[in-house]
């Protein structure tokens, strides 16, 4: 291997800046610094932030946005989304950015047009997305290998993206980039909305008197999720397969045991204030029942007697609100 010039770089590596130290940031910052790219700066600002760049990216200064970007040939931008646009465009408007130089951003939500400003200024944009959560810590470099990135790029440069992904252990993907607000609305509604789907079902588990709800869980939403995920890649006719995985009630069509729950969870709503728990459990439901009747899971007759119960508590339940 060639030794490293006067700046820590070896001849091919890159001088990577951090701009936002959070979660991703900080990790991914620490993923490209393995692979033999040097980090030349990172910027943080909260407490946590400034421990991040301690832990994960010891000996790499904490360095005002500007600077930052002045000395990378590579910017990581691992910003919120909301702050995306702005700071790109806050740092163009002060010639921060250089042409050639590589901007890369985190956001899910966004494509490459995010970063046009640093594209007019000859910056190359390139929008890289990991589909997994972070904790922050050391922990998440491990599960890096193999995870998904959604790359979004011009044509010409897009190869560029694909090889930083492969680079760090990971499985890059080419998402167009009007297609990225629907990409990361996927993966919002299935990480985000299962944290709270475990979290009401803990909740009913609990009143119901079992003391340690998550263990009881486990086991069932694991296998659930396994199952699921791997049904979705095979196609079943009307869309991904991952329905093949549904059991329970729904997919036997027994609206006896749905009617029964939906009492028991309003009157765990009435005693507790968890109106969410029925409302959430009546609309997955219904989509439940649609998939297992579009699936063939289950006939017209046992659908529609199981969105007429679906309908009936919906609309018990929003007579017996006094709060909307």
């Amino acid at each position: 291997m060639s030794d490293p010039d006067e700046t820590g770089r070896r001849p091919g590596r890159l001088g990577v800046g951090v701009v936002g130290a959070g979660r991703v940031g900080a990790v991914l910052g620490n993923a490209l610094r393995a692979t033999g790219h040097a980090v030349v700066g990172a910027s943080g600002i909260s407490e946590d932030s400034r421990e991040r760049i301690d832990t994960l990216l010891p000996g790499v200064p904490n360095l005002e946005v500007p600077d930052v970007v002045e000395r990378a040939e590579l910017v990581l931008v691992a910003v919120p989304d909301d702050a995306l646009g702005p700071l790109v465009s806050g740092l163009a408007d002060t010639g921060a950015w250089q042409p050639g130089q590589l901007v890369v951003h985190t956001s899910g939500r966004f494509g490459t047009a995010v970063l046009e400003p640093a594209r007019r200024a000859g910056a190359i944009p390139l929008a890289i997305h990991p589909a997994m959560t972070f904790s922050g810590t050391s922990l998440d470099l491990a599960r890096l290998e193999g995870c998904t990135f959604a790359v979004t790029a011009p044509a010409p440069v897009l190869p560029i993206g694909q090889a930083l992904v492969v680079e760090i252990g990971g499985e890059p993907v080419v998402v167009d980039e009007e297609a990225r607000g629907l990409y990361h609305a996927a993966l919002a509604h299935g990480a985000n909305h299962l944290v709270v789907l475990v979290a009401q079902a803990a909740q009913a588990l609990e009143a119901a008197g079992i003391a340690t709800p998550g263990r009881v869980l486990a086991p069932l939403l694991g296998a659930a999720l396994e199952s699921a995920t791997r049904s979705a890649d095979v196609r079943d006719g009307v869309g991904p397969g991952a329905i093949a995985a549904l059991t329970g009630p729904v997919s036997r069509g027994d609206v006896g045991t749905v009617r029964r729950h939906l009492t028991d969870l309003s009157a765990l709503a009435a005693a507790s204030g968890a109106t969410d728990v029925p409302d959430s459990y009546t609309e997955l439901a219904r989509g439940a029942t649609r998939r297992a009747l579009a699936s063939h899971r289950i006939d017209d007759s046992a659908a529609q007697a199981l969105l007429d119960a679906l309908d009936s508590a919906t609309g018990s339940s929003r007579a017996g609100r006094t709060t909307p």
